[in-house]
């Protein structure tokens, strides 16, 4: 096991300040880990132990700056969705090439795109890489990247692929700004595709824990983890828990086809459609080998579902 595995006072960098980012900052902070957390204004709410830090990491340069002295170094950083099938390899050219430079590991926050349609059959980290979307293609090449240069000794690589987000915090997702608002007011909640079908999602707070498990467990780096996931339910499940929670019941407007709707634009949901068939066909995701390995059990989603209804209560109170 690597000195950075022990050692709670090495850097860890986290690029990208989104829900995963900042939520993988405070968790690495709570481990007791210095944490430098970047993005390009690098202001933002002060976090108990993190330093915030301003880069590009998109630049060689700003990469380079936002990993010197880091121990491990987490890849959160994203872009808008239109724009990640040109702008995702950039990215990846140049937090790779700062990484193999400095010597320090790489922990990469993935998603299941890589697989593509899988007819409802449940993914596995042995499930083929089949996607035919433009945005599951690029997405596998950057992973084959990635694997490539843990396999040539250029880098300590690992990659934790998440489901659909859940949870305190999180606004673009399925479950995020286009539902919570409207089941607490009383507006129109979204539904996407069919909503019987098995659809898992992955709490915001176990997709920080299961980096910063693999940031802290070298001995899982050279491969693709699912990071812990709670069994799949239907939409209509977590509806069901939603109104539960909120004690009214939901106004639920479905879309069978990719329209704009609440936050997300015409332009988001035109770039969406080529994944649309995550909600025409069930999207089970097994995160067992991660829960066996590491000994970390995803939170029951009926608590992430909770935590984020009084999230969403605090957030429609700000001033």
């Amino acid at each position: 096991m690597s000195a950075a595995a022990t050692d709670s006072r090495a850097l860890h960098a986290v690029l990208g300040s989104g829900p995963a980012g900042t939520a993988l900052a405070r968790e690495l902070a709570r481990r007791g880990h210095p944490v430098r957390l970047v993005d390009r204004r690098g202001d933002g709410p002060a976090l108990a132990g993190v330093q915030r830090y301003a880069a590009d990491v998109g630049t060689a340069e700003g990469a380079r700056a936002a990993v010197a002295g880091a121990a491990v170094v987490y890849h959160c950083a994203n872009v808008a969705y239109h724009l990640q099938v040109e702008v995702m390899p950039r990215l990846q050219e140049a937090v790779l090439g700062a990484v193999e430079a400095s010597g320090a590991r790489l922990v990469v926050l993935d998603t299941l795109y890589p697989y593509g349609e899988t007819g409802g059959a449940v993914m596995t980290e042995d499930t083929p890489w089949r996607a035919t979307s433009r945005k599951g293609r690029m997405r596998a090449a950057l992973d084959e990247r990635y694997l490539a240069a843990h396999r040539e000794g250029r880098a300590g690589i690992v990659l934790g692929r998440s489901a659909d987000f859940v949870g305190p915090g999180v606004l673009n997702s399925s479950l995020g700004a286009a539902v919570f608002p409207g089941a607490l007011t009383g507006g129109e909640v979204l539904g996407l595709g069919d909503l019987d079908l098995p659809r898992s999602h992955t709490g915001i707070e176990d997709v920080a824990a299961g980096l910063a498990t693999l940031g802290e467990r070298p001995e899982g780096d050279g491969r693709v983890w699912h990071l812990p996931t709670a069994p799949a339910v239907s939409t209509r499940e977590i509806h069901a828990m939603i109104e539960r929670r909120t004690g009214r019941p939901l106004n639920v407007v479905v879309l069978e086809e990719p329209r704009p709707f609440g936050p997300f634009d015409e332009e988001f949901m035109a770039e969406y459609a080529e994944m649309f068939y995550q909600h025409t066909e069930p999207q089970i995701m097994d995160s067992s080998a991660f829960e066996q390995a590491f000994g970390i059990r995803p939170t029951p989603l009926e608590e992430t579902v909770d935590a984020t209804v009084t999230w969403y209560e605090k957030w429609l109170a700000r001033p």
